[in-house]
This record gives structure tokens, C-alpha cells and sequence, in this order.
């Protein structure tokens, strides 16, 4: 996902959100004005961001070895390494040694980890000038991440165990047994044997209150089926930050800030806020569509009781999307897949890396130029072999394939089991990104 810095949506935006979307006049040209065919969806290019709170602390690590748990950070459970490998940072500055932090312990400990992961389901209301509800064709624009869709998600291979050339087990933690294959024990008796008493990150699923957000007049659009009905909501990415997040601590009026004060999730939790068709746009224009997910964590200040260490509550924004929406197969749990698996390699938003590239070979032009350990970002520029369709529990669920360590650390080989660079699908990178790059990716001299 890419890098977003949300303080001018934290601390300002919430001021002005009332003057500037409630100067519009309510009647319902001005609501019929703001929709489009969900046919537009098929040339919108979904993509994700990177949330990152004020600035992230980490980095530094200078150990030979893996260690655990950030200091002076209240989260979840973590640990740290290096690797090295020429390159430039973001200011084009050489860099050779790359720190990064991951969920759970390090896979040299052989020990298992188990992150409780809350659910919070979010109603979206889009409302008119006058602070009411919208209406379209006589259909309230509400929406609702219903039981059925908690379900669904919850019945996913993001919780459920499958079948992977790693082993069985739940998606991310089989991403991560592969990605550091050559880094855990395997048990004599089968090289191949994926079992529970050894290095494995798993996520214990728990439904939480849901929470309602209301999105002014002024910052959305919609979508509409060809029947002319509401179909998904296109919001301001700024404004939807802004009512996401609490702007101070404790408070009740935010999703993220209610569910910390319910203590419906905690600093040790990685906590997902599910939506049903609800995308973003960027630099206020809704044809700038459809971010459907991002990974951040919420930075509130310590106290005495947890030895004044910052809080980080790690979390994600996740949108469930109906089939058929976007090309490439994007639908159901693609969005929450990759900010899941971004969280696991990524959770604190900061895992710098050399500047990698990652082009499409059939569409001419696009490409995405980055310099994060993001794994999910790498893959949703492609448009072949983006998800991987998994069929179980009655439905086919489509995750995304994701980049593995081995590609960022532009190890060659791959350290990765079965030499792959990415994961399920072994066959979606089977090259590097060009190396050495500068900023913007530019060859260096």
C-alpha cells in the first residue's frame, strides 16, 4: 500500500468538514448529480495506501541477530532483523543495511504465536446537506457490513486453515513459513511437515460491537447497479480518515476511538474495521477511485499503568467487494487479504527498502515504484495472476498473491521455500525488480 501521511487529516480536517460540506443546497439533483454506473468500476484501478500515524519510531536495529519486541512500545508482539543490499534511501542517500519489524516471534524461536483479531463491522451513511440521511431512488445510501459479510469473512482462508505447498494452516502464517523456510526448524522426520508445536503467527477471530460512521455532503459519490440502485460509496480518503480515527484519547465518536474505549480492541490485537463497498478517492476527486484498504496503527500516548510506553493499537480499514466490480478478479476478501499480509511483514508502517519496481508486462505504462517492505503492492499492479481463488466452506474466496521477503531483500535465489518470490501462486514473480535504483526509480549512474 502506498504512503499516506494523515496529520493534515487528523488534527485539521475534522474543523472543517461542516463548512465546507453542508454549504451545498439539499435537494435531489444535487444527490443524483454525485452518482456513476458501477460499470466505471471496470476501468478504476483499485489499489491500496499505507496509513502512517505522525512518525513512526523503530529502525536502528543493529543486532546480528533477530530480536524481540520493539522497546518502549506498547503492541503486539514483534521482532526485529536486518538485511543488506546497496541501494538508496528515499533522499538518495546510499543504504546498504535494511532494519525491518514483523508480527510474532522470531522464526529462529520455533515457538507459535496467537494474535486475538476483532472484527469491527462499520455502517456507512452517506448524508445529504441538511445532515440527514441521502436518499437515491428511494434507497437510503447506508451501507452495511451485514452479518452475512462478517460471516464470509470470518469462514475465509484469512482465519480458516488451507491447504498451501508450505503445509495447512491460515493464510498469512503459511506466507510467512514460506517466505522464511530456510529460517525455522523443520522436524527430521518430514523436511516438509508444517506442525503446530513449531514458528507459526495464527489469528483467533472474535467479532466485535459494530460501529456506524456518517460521512458529510460534499465528500462522497456513488454507485449505482442498472437497475439505479446504490450499490458501493466513494469517499474523500482524508474525510473518511478523519471520522475513522479518534482525534484524542479517550473518545466515543470515532469507530477506532469507541472500540478502544469499549476495550473492543487493544494495543496487543490486530484489529480489522470491515466495510461492504465502501472505496476511497484521493486529492478530493472522485474520479481519482477506488483505494479499498489500508494498514496503519492508531498512536496514543502512555501512562503510568503501561510504563508510559505509546500505545499502538495496529488495525486495518478493509472493504468487502462484490463480484464482478473491478477486473482482475478483485472481489470478496482481496482487499482484506492484503492488508492482512502487509500488516504481518509490515505492521508498524515503516519497513524501508532499496527502491524496487514493479511492472505489469501487459499493459504498456504501468508500473509502481516504491521503497516499503509492502507485499500486497507489488502484485496489485498486475493484472494476471493477482488472486489466487481458494474454494472452501461453500464459496471461492479470492486472497491476493503476495511479494515474499526474498524479493524485497533481492535475494537470488529466493530463500524462500520452493525458491518462489511470491505466495500461494508460485509463478506470479518469478523475477526481481531491476536493483540499485534511486529515487522515483531511476538507474543509478
Amino acid at each position: 500500500m502506498r504512503k499516506l501521511t494523515p496529520h493534515i487529516v487528523l488534527a485539521a480536517l475534522l474543523c472543517g468538514l461542516a463548512s465546507i460540506g453542508f454549504a451545498q443546497t439539499p435537494n435531489n439533483s444535487a444527490v443524483e448529480s454525485l452518482s456513476q454506473p458501477v460499470s466505471d468500476l471496470q476501468q478504476a484501478t483499485p489499489r491500496t495506501i499505507g496509513l502512517a500515524p505522525i512518525k513512526s519510531s523503530g529502525g536502528g536495529i543493529s543486532k546480528d541477530a533477530p530480536i524481540s519486541g520493539l522497546p518502549g512500545v506498547d503492541s503486539i508482539t514483534n521482532w526485529s532483523d536486518q538485511f543488506t543490499e546497496p541501494g538508496f534511501d528515499s533522499k538518495g542517500n546510499p543504504q546498504s543495511v535494511w532494519p525491518y519489524t514483523m508480527v510474532g516471534n522470531p522464526p529462529e524461536s520455533n515457538r507459535p504465536t496467537v494474535f486475538n483479531a476483532p472484527v469491527v463491522p462499520v455502517t456507512l451513511d452517506l448524508l445529504a446537506a441538511d445532515g440527514t440521511v441521502a436518499v437515491f431512488n428511494g434507497h437510503p445510501l447506508t451501507f452495511v457490513a451485514t452479518p452475512a459479510i462478517v460471516h464470509n469473512v470470518l469462514e475465509s482462508p484469512v482465519f480458516e486453515p488451507w491447504f498451501y505447498t508450505s503445509g495447512i494452516g491460515q493464510f498469512n502464517d503459511q506466507m510467512m513459513r514460506a517466505e522464511f523456510w530456510d529460517r525455522i526448524h523443520h522436524h527430521s522426520d518430514d523436511a516438509d511437515a508444517d506442525r503446530d508445536d513449531g514458528w507459526h503467527n495464527n489469528l483467533r477471530p472474535r467479532v466485535k460491537t459494530a460501529r456506524r460512521m456518517q460521512i458529510p455532503f460534499g465528500f462522497w459519490s456513488f454507485f449505482v447497479n442498472k437497475n439505479n440502485v446504490p450499490v458501493a460509496a466513494n469517499v474523500d480518503v482524508n474525510a473518511f480518515a478523519s471520522l475513522l480515527f479518534p482525534p484524542a484519547a479517550p473518545d466515543n465518536s470515532t469507530p477506532v476511538g469507541a472500540a478502544e474505549v469499549a476495550g473492543d480492541i487493544t494495543t496487543h490485537d490486530i484489529s480489522t474495521f470491515l466495510f461492504n463497498n465502501v472505496f476511497l478517492y484521493s486529492n478530493g476527486n472522485p474520479k481519482n477511485c477506488c483505494i479499498i484498504g489500508f494498514h496503519t496503527y492508531d498512536l496514543e500516548p502512555g501512562d503510568a499503568t503501561n510504563g508510559n510506553r505509546e500505545r499502538r493499537f495496529v488495525l486495518n480499514y478493509s472493504s468487502w467487494i462484490n463480484p464482478g466490480f473491478f477486473s482482475g478478479g478483485f472481489e470478496d476478501i482481496t482487499a482484506f487479504s492484503h492488508e492482512m499480509s502487509e500488516t504481518f511483514d509490515d505492521p508498524f508502517v515503516n519497513n524501508a527498502t532499496p527502491w524496487w519496481l514493479s511492472t505489469d508486462p501487459f499493459r504498456k505504462g504501468v508500473a509502481l515504484c516504491q521503497n516499503n517492505l509492502e507485499t500486497g503492492d507489488v502484485i496489485e499492479v498486475l493484472s494476471s495472476n493477482a488472486v489466487f481463488p481458494i474454494s472452501m466452506n461453500g464459496r471461492t474466496y479470492h486472497p491476493q498473491n503476495e511479494a515474499l521477503f526474498s524479493w524485497f531483500a533481492f535475494q537470488s535465489p529466493s530463500h524462500a521455500h520452493l525458491g518462489a518470490y511470491s505466495f500461494p501462486d508460485e509463478t506470479t514473480l518469478t523475477s526481481l525488480s531491476p536493483a540499485n535504483l534511486l529515487p522515483g526509480c531511476k538507474p543509478a549512474p
